[in-house]
């Protein structure tokens, strides 16, 4: 990982220069020379703080960004950061700031950097990741995954029906756009909040409701920065697998001599800071992801009982 913040720094500062030539600008410069700073800063901190201090580092990341989409482009710029405000500014053919962000941090950058956004940058995650439930049991059923895939759809649905047969065209910017903001992110806390509570875990949001994965799981299938380790000095204790937040068998893949293919990491980083060895790490490279070894609830015994094998060997 010691190259990834220079690595990031540079290509979100290389956008902004280019996008602040083209389109003749500043607030291109501004706006992703601020996130690639904040995040060059976040990882530079992770790297440098000791181990029991590195989760401070990307909550300070989150922080940054999170609060920067959320309060600065949504709240004062008033443009609807929402889902529904991209589909809204596509159909107007709008270069906005939610347009770049979304096309950036959610469709095309997956492709370098995964679901990054979702560990560093993600501002309905600032919250969730303060609460208690960090270390979650295991997934429940597949079929609440589905349950994004509908929302997603059903959000696509709405905006399409709303513009092509209501001809609603709601304001680019302004009150119209600040309602949406305020109001869908509001039932997102709620439900991120209440989903948290009722299964004791933080991130039960982004694993089950959150339609953002749609875009991001598709891409990231190809993103060249995987968590990466050597299965060699692996010990075998899975502290990795059960610290993760999103609830990957990490070992497994370290197991099998892979990187972590899963498209629902996050890259958080949590694996590699609970690692007694010290032997994972974020690597670049050519591989395609959608290998999904994702830890259940239901499978707990069989899981126990696996690790225990692996321990002996």
């Amino acid at each position: 990982m010691n190259k990834t913040p220079i690595i990031l720094f540079i290509v979100f500062w290389t956008i902004a220069i280019v996008l602040w030539q083209v389109r003749d600008n500043l607030f291109y410069l501004f706006n992703f020379g601020y996130l690639g700073t904040a995040l060059g800063v976040g990882l530079g901190l992770y790297m440098w703080l000791p181990r029991e201090k590195k989760p401070s580092a990307r909550r300070l990341s989150l922080f940054l960004i999170g609060t920067y989409m959320l309060v600065f482009l949504g709240l004062v710029k008033q443009e609807n950061m929402q889902i529904e405000g991209f589909f809204f500014y596509v159909l107007s053919g709008l270069f906005s700031g939610a347009t770049i962000h979304y096309t950036i941090a959610k469709i095309l950058g997956p492709v370098l950097f995964g679901r990054g956004f979702c560990g560093w940058g993600c501002w309905t995650a600032v919250l969730m990741d303060v609460l208690p439930w960090k270390v979650p049991r295991g997934r429940v059923s597949r079929k609440w995954e589905y349950l994004r895939y509908v929302h997603f759809f059903i959000i696509a649905i709405l905006v399409l029906v709303l513009w092509f047969v209501y001809d609603y065209h709601p304001d680019d910017f302004g009150t119209t756009a600040l309602t949406w903001l305020i109001v869908g992110n509001l039932i997102y806390y709620a439900l991120a909040f209440v989903l948290a509570f009722a299964l004791k875990d933080n991130r039960a949001f982004c694993k089950y409701v959150c339609p953002i994965t749609v875009f991001m799981k598709l891409t990231s299938r190809f993103s060249l920065l995987k968590i990466d380790g050597s299965s060699g000095e692996c010990i075998r204790c899975a502290s990795c697998s059960t610290a993760c937040p999103m609830d990957i068998d990490v070992m497994e893949y370290i197991s099998n001599h892979e990187r972590v293919l899963s498209t629902e990491c996050i890259l958080c980083q949590t694996c590699t800071t609970v690692c007694p060895v010290n032997i994972l790490d974020t690597s670049f490279g050519l591989d395609v992801g959608g290998k999904e070894l994702i830890q259940r609830v239901e499978d707990e015994a069989a899981r126990k009982a696996y690790r225990e094998k692996q321990k002996k060997k």
